[in-house]
């Protein structure tokens, strides 16, 4: 697919000046962005209390821009974004957008205090961590750095919302997977999944482990309803809910010591190999006494 802007070149090239001035003057895209931003904020499930969150907003391309950003300011909520594009983050100050802007490269990781952030979204960004744009990128540890900060510095139960255009299914495996080795829990929504043209996906994460109240929901059909299980899957097509958590240490195997026969076995097999063996005695495989 030609036409995937991260298979094109480097998100820090290809939304150079010009691109990002396309980027934000076209009602389509800004209507777009809008639209998803939205889906993205209602899948973080905040409660309604009247009290502002801290919201990240993560991206290689819009939120740079400030488009979903606005988003996050119109329904009451404070937000820092996050953008590798220097371009798209002039485009942000012009437009005098209210949020915090951060020039960095997600896939380094977020320099961020532990538990501060109240939530996290992403529109169409998360993609760009599978290519590997530079002899020095790795995409597993790329993701691996990027998600073990993200789960660091969001608050306990607190979840992050990110839309994906996966090239193929191994990749969508890949980002999950890397998701639920940071320790998050969670799975990926489809909405209109019988529909080329209006397919969205999303990879809803729970910091922590997740309750009942915070299950992963489901996706919307051709209606605006929620699909039911059997809509929303596509046979062995769709990466399911996980609850997986960060996987635990290997423990230490003990082993038991090796018994006289087995000491007489292996000496035999190394005399006939033409090794120095010292020779049977009484002492040979007798258990010593602990000393103290």
């Amino acid at each position: 697919m030609s036409n995937r802007p991260e298979l094109l070149a480097p998100p820090e090239i290809f939304y150079d000046d010009s691109e990002a001035r396309k980027y934000t003057s076209s009602s389509r895209i800004i209507d777009i962005q809008a639209r998803l931003s939205e889906r993205a904020l209602e899948l973080l499930a905040l409660s309604v209390d009247g009290i502002p969150r801290l919201l990240l907003d993560i991206a290689f391309s819009g939120c740079g821009s400030g488009l979903s950003g606005e988003t996050l300011t119109e329904n009451g909520h404070q937000w820092i974004g996050l953008d590798v594009s220097q371009s798209m983050l002039n485009i942000a100050l012009e437009r005098e957008v209210e949020g915090d802007l951060l020039l960095g490269d997600m896939g380094q990781g977020l320099a961020l205090r532990p538990g501060i952030i109240d939530g996290a979204i992403s529109i169409s960004a998360v993609q760009w961590l599978c290519n590997a744009d530079k002899s020095s990128h790795e995409p597993r540890l790329r993701l691996k750095a990027f998600f073990g900060s993200l789960y660091r510095c969001l608050a306990r139960g607190a979840r992050a919302v990110f839309q994906v255009y996966p090239e193929n299914i191994a990749q969508r495996e890949l980002i999950l997977r890397s998701a639920m080795h940071a320790g998050f829990a969670g799975g990926v929504v489809i909405d209109y999944p019988h529909s080329a043209k209006s397919r969205k996906e999303y990879l809803v994460l729970t910091c922590g482990v997740p309750s009942i109240s915070t299950a992963v929901p489901r996706g919307k059909g051709e209606g605006g309803e929620s699909c039911s299980e059997d809509e929303s899957s596509e046979e062995n097509q769709t990466v399911r809910i996980s609850d997986r958590n960060r996987p635990k240490k290997k423990q230490k195997i003990t082993r038991k010591g090796k018994g006289k026969d087995w000491i007489f076995k292996k000496k035999e097999q190394l005399r006939r190999k033409g090794n120095a063996v010292p020779p049977d005695s009484r002492y040979t495989g007798r258990k010593r006494k602990a000393r103290f």
